[in-house]
């Protein structure tokens, strides 16, 4: 699971769920459990809380009391006055709603948002694990072609890579549960083995790609604006179709590094250009974008020129669908049409919508 899902933000052991309206249950509940068997001797256990809706309302005197009631159960077992704690990390998370106490433990330590490939950044980034459910919730598959006129640091077109590519997100990192015990380490390697055989990186790159490196200068970037065609795949494209545009140069120098580190540069075409170069050589091209707003960056007259030329390509290109994120509750009027479908999502903590705008379905 830490591994292979692309949208989750944490992966938790379940332990226990008991009733807790005083704290007598919940430390006695919670010593009744078999911690030794997940904990050993030398754990270094924390725990965190969260309540709602409940009588124990407050939260570090929570955590205390599940804090003293472990470690008594694990002095008992293992016959020591104090544990060390010097060993693997145990975060244990106790959740309160309504009195009904929930027991995990995170398996997955950093968040799995924290993919390990974003090496440069630019303004409002959005958050990988959003960024894959933009890609999963649209028409996008493997074979058509996707793509990101406001890419920033590329985390949309480099998830969509990965998505294609069939690469496993948490391939590049660790995890907290990888140095417990009740855990062979023969088994993480061997999902690491099965992930990479699993990925299908078939594309073919053209020397335009391949020529641009970490050590292309800005006179290259702006080059590529300057030369449409190069947006253009070739005959023998990959089957995983990607363009990831941005008019700030600085964006997609980021997002080129971004996707090396990630190991999906071969897929991906890059380039420094304005929305209105806007060009997907395909009827059927799929616009997966987070929208530039005024809470973070970009300025009014910007944005409203953005949907304006959106709105054009979008007549012009029957065939395309756009699916577009922003907390902008006037985007429908001024794409002069209502979105097909809508989501509310949260970026970070900004309340914000995925409006879904589909093209006309295309012949086979």
């Amino acid at each position: 699971s830490n591994l292979w899902l692309r949208c989750a933000d944490r992966v938790l052991l379940k332990v226990a769920e008991f009733q807790a309206p005083e704290f007598e249950d919940l430390f006695q509940q919670t010593k009744a459990i078999a911690w030794e068997e997940i904990i050993p001797m030398d754990g270094a256990f924390v725990v965190t809380c969260t309540t709602v809706k409940s009588k124990l309302h407050n939260e570090p005197a929570c955590q205390r009391t599940v804090k003293k009631a472990i470690a008594l159960r694990l002095q008992e077992f293992y016959v020591q006055e104090r544990m060390p704690e010097t060993g693997a990390a145990y975060t244990v998370k106790l959740t309160l709603l309504k009195d009904r106490a929930t027991l995990t433990i995170d398996t997955s330590g950093a968040g799995l948002h924290k993919r390990g490939y974003r090496v440069s950044d630019v303004a409002a980034p959005i958050k990988e694990t959003l960024a894959a459910a933009l890609v999963q919730l649209s028409f996008w598959k493997r074979g058509r072609l996707l793509v990101d006129p406001c890419c920033g640091s590329g985390t949309i077109p480099i998830e969509a890579a990965m998505i294609g590519c069939n690469i496993a997100p948490g391939l590049s990192r660790n995890f907290a549960s990888e140095g417990w015990d009740i855990i062979d380490p023969k088994i993480w390697k061997e999902e690491r083995q099965k992930a990479f055989a699993a990925i299908r990186m078939d594309a073919e790159t053209d020397a335009a790609t391949d020529a641009e490196t970490d050590a292309e200068t800005d006179a290259a970037t702006d080059r590529i604006a300057d030369a449409p065609g190069e947006m253009r795949p070739d005959s023998a494209a990959a089957p995983v179709l990607i363009y990831a545009s941005d008019i700030d140069k600085r964006a997609v120098r980021a997002a080129r590094e971004n996707a090396e580190e990630a190991g999906v540069d071969e897929v991906i075409r890059f380039a420094k250009a304005d929305v209105a170069r806007l060009d997907a050589p395909a009827e059927d091209a799929v616009i997966v974008t987070n929208l530039p707003y005024g809470v973070r960056i970009g300025s009014t007259p910007e944005i409203d020129r953005i949907y304006e030329i959106l709105r054009e390509k979008l007549a012009e290109h029957p065939g395309w669908s756009l699916f577009a994120i922003t907390p902008d509750k006037t985007i429908e009027e001024k794409m002069q049409r209502r979105a097909d479908r809508r989501r509310k999502l949260y970026n970070g903590n900004i309340e914000t919508t995925y409006y879904q705008f589909h093209g006309k379905r295309q012949k086979r």
